[in-house]
């Protein structure tokens, strides 16, 4: 299952990642949230039509967050009316309806992504890697010795907060300085504005990325200054538990160049130390199958066959 703000999405995946069915809905907007839930019961209640329904052994269930999956639940800052809502119990309480008796396991959207990446995408074959999602906000996850890992509550390697800027601007989770009130999607088009960047239509950082690759150089300096903040804390995440390679995703990553040419130049002022200096940054590959692919790669890694 992969539950956001914009679908809620579902796929039978097999061991080698294949999606052998799929559906999705709409998530409800200004609904309950029941009427939320309704939705995904009708994925799950589609998905059951397969014949390969029966073979299930596990189900994992990928999430905007906040998450606390020591908890099972969710408080999604895109679907208003789920606040510490018990999405676990009651995705098992439908598999079970619909004849599924089988573990689950709850991911936050960037653990899910991670999960993905390390299974099928950059991160493959890569004992130790962070993954990155750039969009509205920056999440994360980390692999370690070839194992996910979400910590106690699921928020293990959430990058977006860790703080860059000792003297920089408050962010909404009541830090200062955080990497994503610097290199959010929403934090570069603000940015931008701000200076004086006058978008040709399009005012999104998508709309400021179009005019980086044209040589603005306000669009340019916002994307510079969002690669320096992923930069320094890549090479702190790195430094921290010596991983080698970052993947960013997200729709920020689309850019390109525009973001990865400015965050590796950086990086070479911030990995310094030996044990970190090779460290890649590279785009993520899964797309938009990141969120189901890395659900069941989640589910895989952290639960046992039933």
């Amino acid at each position: 299952m992969d539950i956001g703000g914009t679908k809620i999405a579902g796929a039978l995946v097999d061991s080698g990642g294949a999606m052998t069915a799929t559906t999705r809905r709409p998530t409800p907007r200004g609904a309950d949230g029941d009427t939320v839930f309704a939705a995904v019961a009708e994925v799950v209640a589609e998905l059951a039509q397969s014949p390969l329904w029966g073979s299930a052994v596990r189900c994992g269930i990928g999430s905007a967050g906040p998450v606390d999956t020591a908890l099972g639940t969710v408080s999604p800052v895109n679907i208003g009316a789920w606040r510490n809502f018990p999405v676990q119990a009651r995705v098992e309480a439908e598999l079970a309806r619909h004849g599924l008796r089988i573990p689950t396991v709850l991911a936050g959207d960037g653990v899910a992504m991670t999960a993905a990446e390390h299974w099928l995408g950059a991160a493959r074959g890569h004992a130790n890697a962070l993954c990155m999602v750039v969009s509205t906000g920056v999440g994360g996850g980390l692999v370690l010795n070839n194992q996910l890992h979400p910590g106690p509550t699921g928020n293990a390697g959430h990058i977006g907060h860790i703080s860059v800027a000792f003297d920089g601007e408050p962010c909404a989770c009541g830090g200062r300085g955080c990497v994503e009130s610097l290199a959010s999607g929403t934090a570069i088009a603000a940015w931008a504005l701000a200076q004086g960047w006058v978008p040709a239509g399009d005012a999104t950082a998508a709309g400021v990325a179009a005019a980086a690759a044209a040589g603005d150089p306000v669009a340019l300096a916002a994307f510079d200054r969002a690669g320096r903040a992923l930069a320094a804390a890549i090479a702190a995440t790195a430094t921290l538990v010596e991983t080698d390679i970052a993947v960013i995703g997200g729709g920020v990553a689309a850019s390109g160049d525009t973001l990865f040419g400015p965050v590796r130049a950086h990086l070479a002022s911030y990995a310094t130390l030996s044990f970190v200096k090779d460290l890649r940054v590279v785009p993520a590959t899964l797309g938009t199958h990141a969120g189901l692919i890395g659900a069941a790669a989640a589910a895989t890694m952290l639960l046992p066959s039933s």
